[in-house]
């Protein structure tokens, strides 16, 4: 082998090495991804039941419910006519209440339409709203700049989020 030869094998391996490594990175990103939907979304496409994702919005007013020990199940809503039922086995947080945005976590339940949560992120005001979901609020009305949340029942301009996840 003349030293042009070893040098391109050498690059050449390297770079096989390199994409490799990119390929296995990007794979393990793709199984660890849970993809954010507002309730307007999963009526447009539906998800397949045992799909991790995240389910963003307000808590409808009138919608929890509270059942045996600490499950709880209310109604996840973006303003429109669609509302997705979610229900959680565990502690919500303090910022937790109806007209608040919120974010959960699961899977829909095999079967049935009902999303089982096992990660509630309760927030007051759109500091931390994931941006697209306060966007869209704000485009439907539902939330107005200087207001202090979607339900008006903020605590102020705090800065605190509260994230809960169920003990198994």
């Amino acid at each position: 082998m003349t030293r042009k030869q070893k040098r391109l094998a050498v690059i050449g391996g390297g770079m096989g090495f390199i994409i490799a490594a990119v390929l296995l990175v990007m794979f393990a990103f793709s199984q660890s991804v849970a993809y954010f939907y507002m309730p307007a979304d999963l009526a447009k496409t539906p998800v397949a039941p045992e799909t991790r994702i995240r389910l963003g919005g307000l808590v409808g007013e009138g919608s929890v419910v509270r059942g045996t020990g600490s499950t709880v199940e209310f109604a996840v809503t973006d303003g429109s006519t669609n509302a997705v039922k979610v229900k959680y086995t565990g502690i919500l947080p303090d910022l937790f209440r109806e007209g608040q945005g919120v974010v959960t976590e699961g899977m829909f339940a095999t079967g049935t339409n009902v999303f089982v949560a096992d990660t509630v992120l309760a927030k007051h005001d759109e500091t931390y709203m994931p941006k697209d979901v306060a966007d869209r609020l704000k485009s439907q009305g539902l939330w107005k700049e200087g207001q202090e949340g979607p339900g008006k029942q903020g605590l102020g301009k705090e800065s605190q989020a509260q994230e809960v996840k169920a003990t198994p």
